[in-house]
C-alpha cells in the first residue's frame, strides 16, 4: 500500500502495574514534527533439515528498532523518551546512568490517490539518546535535525488469544468505524479480539 507524507507523531507514557505484567497507557502527547520515520523488524528463522531437505521452517518476530527523525526533541520530550532532567535552572542534564522508560508511539501516513490515511501505534518503544550532529554553514543552507532510535518490544499484557502484540494500524476506509480514528490520538487503541 503506497503512502505519501508522515504526520502527527505522539508517544504515551506507559505505567507498569506492581506485578510487572500489564501495561497500561497514558494520554498520548506530541511527540515532534516528523520527517522520517523508519521500522526495521528483526525476523528469527531456524529451519530443521530432515531426509536430505528443509522439513520444518520456523519465522517469528524477534523486535526490531524505530528510527525517528523529527524537527526538535524538546526538553520535556528528551526527559520522557531518554530519563534525561531538567535540573532547577531550566537546563537538560543527560547522565550515563541515563534509561528513559518505554512509551507507546503513534503516527499516521496518507495513502497516495486518496484523501485516507494509514494510522499506527508500536506499542512499547524505547529509547536511546539521540546523537547529535551539527555542520557549519557554508555556500548552502543544510538543516540538522535530530534522529532517535528506540528498540521495539512486544508487550507483557496478552490480548484475548493469549498472544502479545507489538503493532497495531488502521486504515481509513468503511470497514473501520469512524470513531476509532477519531480517537486514534486520545487514547492508545486497545485490539479488540
Amino acid at each position: 500500500m503506497a503512502t505519501i507524507g508522515l504526520d502527527n507523531l505522539f508517544y504515551a507514557p506507559i505505567t507498569v502495574s506492581g506485578d510487572g505484567d500489564f501495561e497500561t497507557y497514558g494520554t498520548p502527547i506530541r511527540l515532534a514534527k516528523a520527517i522520517t520515520v523508519d521500522l526495521a523488524i528483526d525476523i528469527l528463522e531456524a529451519t530443521l533439515f530432515a531426509d536430505d531437505g528443509p522439513d520444518i521452517v520456523v519465522k517469528e518476530w524477534g523486535g526490531g528498532n524505530l528510527t525517528i527523525n523529527v524537527n526538535d526533541i524538546g526538553d520535556l520530550v528528551a526527559q520522557d523518551l531518554t530519563g534525561a532532567t531538567i535540573d532547577g535552572n531550566g537546563v537538560l542534564v543527560s547522565t550515563s546512568e541515563d534509561g528513559g522508560d518505554p512509551v507507546a508511539v503513534g503516527f499516521r501516513a496518507k495513502k497516495g490517490g486518496s484523501d485516507t490515511y494509514r494510522y499506527f501505534w508500536l506499542y512499547k518503544v524505547k529509547f536511546a539518546t539521540p546523537s547529535t550532529s551539527l555542520q557549519t554553514k557554508g555556500d548552502t543552507i543544510t538543516f540538522q535535525t535530530p534522529t532517535i532510535v528506540g528498540t521495539l518490544m512486544r508487550r507483557n499484557r496478552p490480548d484475548a488469544r493469549g498472544q502479545h502484540p507489538w503493532k497495531v494500524e488502521a486504515t481509513e476506509s468503511p470497514a473501520i468505524d469512524p470513531t476509532i480514528i477519531k480517537g486514534w490520538y486520545t487514547s492508545v487503541y486497545e485490539p479488540d479480539i
